[in-house]
């Protein structure tokens, strides 16, 4: 490792002769430091790239999963209530999501899949004293009809059943989910929303100052939403709504990340696939994906590495983390202490 700012041994001994061996050797070092800097170009990347710190297991101390399951009115409704509750957190998951993604399969939800930064937004929310709420779509994508009509009738059902309705309510949607929770808003006393990775259906809405302060969490590499994003800004600011953004970037892997990121998957498995994006060309030089995780041919990799997965099912939790590194369009949790803080700050 460099070590930057130390100065050399003066060039000039005062009344002395010019030290040229002295000033010799310390071009030398600097010019051998800076090839050994710049020469591994072809190299695999440094197990030492990763800036993602937070792991799957960082709330087991803290709240364990124990959601309740109810099919009502056509569709899964998820839920979990923590002791003391001070907020409502209804959240709304994207296009071929499901409520059953954002819980650990258990025998209380057997179908549950448990995605990764799914389950860790709730997870926050949990450790947060929220109580959460998650619905299926009825179809792959939300629809804004007669379904937000379903979703506003099973919020205030839940609500009411469990005496709710004096604690403050929030909503969080991505992608699909986002826009429908921009359009819910209308229609809902929310507190505050969080419009994930989606720019909101404003252009459809008659915005008014009753509409609730409105976070956009959204991955700036998606050049023409975040353009959406900016111009919705700019409108709902100039109406007198609180808005604010959270830009989320793109970050290298590193050979634990996976493990650090998905419950089931070992650090040996998590080394031998980091091995294998690099074999592959997934990865450039300093970690960093060069495409998104659906756009890979993840699939056809596995099956000539012979990599054995623990559960096959781990596949979409793989991608989901590629997809996140990547920073185009993801759900993402690693973002939520700032969306947390900004429920908290809009709780009265």
């Amino acid at each position: 490792m460099f070590r930057h700012g130390n100065k050399p041994s003066r060039s000039w001994s005062g009344t002395g002769g010019f030290r040229v061996p002295v000033l010799f050797t310390v071009l030398i070092l600097v010019l051998v430091a800076l090839i050994l800097l710049f020469r591994h170009d072809g190299d695999k990347p440094s197990s030492s790239v990763g800036s993602v710190k937070q792991k799957w297991s960082s709330f087991e101390s803290l709240v364990q999963f124990n959601p309740t399951v109810e099919f009502r009115n056509g569709t899964d409704v998820i839920w979990q209530i923590p002791d003391s509750p001070k907020a409502v957190l209804f959240v709304a998951h994207g296009c071929s999501g499901r409520a059953i993604n954002f819980w650990d399969k258990s025998p209380k939800c057997p179908n549950c899949v448990g995605l990764p930064e799914e389950r860790l937004i709730v997870l926050h929310a949990l450790a947060r004293k929220f109580a959460v709420l998650t619905i299926s779509s009825v179809g792959k994508c939300w629809s804004f009809g007669e379904e937000s009509m379903i979703v506003k009738e099973i919020i205030k059902w839940w609500v009411d059943k469990y005496k709710l309705e004096k604690l403050p309510v929030f909503a969080l949607g991505a992608s699909s989910g986002g826009h429908f929770v921009s359009m819910l808003a209308t229609d809902m006393s929310f507190s505050s929303i969080t419009v994930m990775i989606a720019e909101g259906l404003f252009d459809h809405m008659d915005i008014t100052r009753g509409y609730p302060p409105t976070l956009f969490v959204h991955m700036p590499k998606d050049e023409s939403r975040r353009q959406r994003i900016d111009a919705n800004l700019r409108m709902l600011k100039d109406e007198g709504i609180d808005v604010a953004e959270i830009k989320c970037m793109e970050f290298p892997l590193s050979p634990n990340f996976l493990a650090d990121r998905i419950p089931g998957l070992h650090n040996t498995v998590s080394m031998k696939l980091f091995d294998l994006f690099w074999d592959k060309g997934f990865i450039d030089k300093n970690g960093y994906m060069k495409a998104d995780g659906r756009a890979i041919h993840l699939k056809a990799a596995l099956r000539e590495s012979k990599i054995v997965l623990p559960d096959m099912h781990l596949f979409h939790h793989i991608q989901e983390e590629l997809n996140l590194a990547f920073a185009y369009h993801e759900m993402t949790s690693l973002q939520s202490k700032q969306i947390f803080d900004w429920f908290e700050a809009h709780m009265s």
